[in-house]
């Protein structure tokens, strides 16, 4: 079950990026709106781990 959802992620991840360069060379604008909602949840993660790393950096010292 767990290898089936780790597939569904790794399609929608793919699916994202092809609509990222899509857009931008002048897709649709269903594509510039997932294009868009891929590039924000990729903000949201690169934020995210920003925080974990530095938690942890902090108790290694």
């Amino acid at each position: 079950m767990a290898v089936l959802v780790m597939c569904g992620v790794l399609a929608l991840v793919v699916g994202g990026c092809v609509c990222v360069v899509w857009a931008a060379r002048g897709g649709p604008r269903w594509a510039r709106g997932v294009a868009a909602v891929t590039l924000a949840a990729g903000e949201l993660v690169r934020s995210g781990s920003g925080r974990n790393r530095a938690g942890a950096d902090d108790g290694d010292a």
